[in-house]
């Protein structure tokens, strides 16, 4: 999730030390650094350090708590407002489209703009892109709850996702580079267990505050978290900067964040102008030319974004695919389940978030179990093993009706949660192992940037496909006057409150499209798992250890 960036000799002139780069799944490249942590932006070279070693453990330790509340901020936002898709509905009029990119257009900013976000940072100081970014989030977060509008909703999602996309690299390489060597890998798990669990904690935090507030209420804890991120910052966290970075790339910045966009936009709009349409052949046509434009300049400038020829390395490509598909297909099924829980089964935001628990519970013992079992079997065998049990998961969800037991809810996210913790942690290793001590910041980024890519697409196609089979599969009594037929065509969520006979008619249509949708998911996951074991059937090049 943070960006890569190139290895730089720090602020302060030191002795020079090897940098220890933590191989955790979601650590980023940092500038060596001294033991006593990096010097702030305009501190004098030899300044003197903490003046004793509980000084400085509890100023590392409030770094710590800091950079990771700022952290949780911007993630649980990628998943927080699944919760409240049915009252947006209701409150807005939105399409089910327009619900799908309220959703998909802060994942989309935030994975577009990771790679120059974080370079950013590295070159102008990263104390200074995490207050920017929390300052961008903060305000967009405030007028949020001002508006009634989908459109406008989506337009804030966006500036969302430019502030999500400043604070996350941000916060890795300030702990990087402000920790010394010995305590630096405990901070980075720290750092990933919060980037692993506020996505869940999002949910349930949006589903508690529905209880008693609208839609609205959720923006405004956003608010809140964010003001006191930029009061920890400004008071607690130094600045620090790599001191020779290379020129940002911008030509490749500007060709990939246009690329996703038209990718994006054809694939959410699909449903409205229909697949075969030619606005949405074009815009693929569009999207598809860009990115390949994006792969040609970066194989030919000196100082890439993203070096297009890791890929063929085989262990850094599967990994990377195993990455995004799983994710394609989590943040996918969250956005269908958490519409499926509340307008079709009936439930309360809180219990629908409730409702998502035994995927954490299957998912947090397999990820700790996961690096003995790679010993034991070996990490093709655990990552196969993992995404087929996610696969078993999605289809059991796909099989889910109007009137299936929440048991059936229930064994379909607990082997899709145990197969995700079991996949994740060998694909992760098999990015980091391909790569030389150089590059693992690169790896590291790769990995991020998947996982946040494949849940902006995953949002993208999944929710295309329940809003193409939902229309198609909707067939209204004659009786139904013309105006309501269109609000429940467009929308879901409009139709579960406009009454008998639409709402079972609708309810029963939204329930066909979720089949569909879910087993595109679980499509994707069986992919990844027959990548990866074509991908790491042979023992990894030396090359690549």
């Amino acid at each position: 999730m943070t960006p890569p960036t190139t290895p730089t000799t720090p602020t302060t002139p030191t002795t020079p030390t090897t940098p220890t780069t933590p191989t955790t799944a979601t650590t980023a490249l940092a500038p060596p650094v001294d033991h006593r942590g990096p010097r702030p932006i305009g501190q004098p070279a030899g300044a003197a350090g903490p003046r004793s070693a509980p000084a400085a453990a509890a100023r590392h330790t409030r770094v710590l708590v800091v950079t990771c509340l700022a952290l949780a901020t911007v993630v649980s936002a990628m998943s927080s407002l699944n919760v409240a898709l049915p009252s947006i509905a209701t409150d807005t009029h939105a399409s089910q489209t327009r619900l799908s990119w309220i959703i998909d257009a802060y994942s989309l900013f935030f994975a577009a703009l990771l790679l120059p976000a974080g370079a950013l940072g590295d070159r102008f100081g990263r104390r200074r892109a995490l207050l920017a970014g929390l300052v961008v989030f903060g305000a967009a977060s405030a007028a949020a709850p001002f508006t009634s509008s989908a459109t406008a909703l989506i337009g804030l999602r966006c500036l969302l996702g430019v502030g999500g996309a400043l604070v996350m690299p941000a916060t890795l390489s300030t702990i990087t580079a402000t920790f010394p060597r010995e305590r630096r890998a405990a901070a980075v798990g720290v750092w990933a267990a919060v980037a692993g669990s506020s996505a869940i904690l999002g949910v349930l935090a949006s589903g508690l505050l529905l209880e008693a507030f609208s839609w609205r209420a959720v923006f405004v804890l956003g608010v809140g978290l964010a003001v006191v991120s930029i009061a920890g910052t400004w008071r607690f966290v130094p600045d620090s900067a790599a001191g020779d970075t290379p020129a940002i790339d911008v030509a490749g910045a500007a060709l990939s964040v246009a690329g996703l966009g038209a990718l994006v936009y054809s694939i959410i709009e699909a449903p409205e102008q229909g697949w075969r349409s030619a606005a949405t052949l074009t815009g693929l046509g569009i999207g598809v030319a860009l990115l390949a434009g994006f792969v040609a300049w970066e194989l030919r400038t000196a100082a890439p974004l993203l070096d297009p020829r890791l890929f063929a390395r085989p262990r850094f490509a599967a990994g990377t695919l195993s990455i995004f598909l799983q994710f394609f297909a989590f943040f996918g099924m969250i956005f269908v389940s958490m519409q499926y829980l509340q307008l079709v089964r009936g439930d309360s935001p809180l219990i629908a978030a409730v409702s998502v628990l035994p995927l954490t519970a299957g998912l947090m013992p397999a990820a700790r179990l996961a690096p003995k079992i790679v010993a034991r079997v070996g990490a093709r065998a655990c990552c196969v093993a993992g995404l087929a049990l996610a696969t078993v998961g999605l289809v059991v969800l796909s099989l889910l009706t109007q009137d299936s037991s929440y048991l059936l809810v229930a064994a379909g996210l607990y082997p899709l949660g145990l197969g995700m913790g079991l996949a994740m942690t060998p694909a992760t290793t098999a990015i980091t192992d391909s790569l030389p001590a150089g590059l693992q910041g690169v790896g590291s980024a790769v990995n991020d940037l998947s996982r946040e890519l494949g849940g902006a697409l995953g949002i993208a196609v999944l929710g295309s496909l329940l809003g193409s089979t939902y229309r198609s599969h909707l067939a209204l009594p004659a009786a139904v006057a013309p105006d309501l037929a269109a609000q429940a065509r467009s929308s879901f969520g409009l139709a579960a409150h406009l009454g008998e006979p639409i709402r079972g008619h609708a309810q029963a249509a939204f329930v066909d499209g979720m089949a569909v949708a879910l087993t595109g998911g679980a499509a994707a996951t069986a992919l990844a798992a027959l990548a990866v074991a074509l991908l790491l059937r042979r023992p990894s090049h030396p090359a690549e250890g």
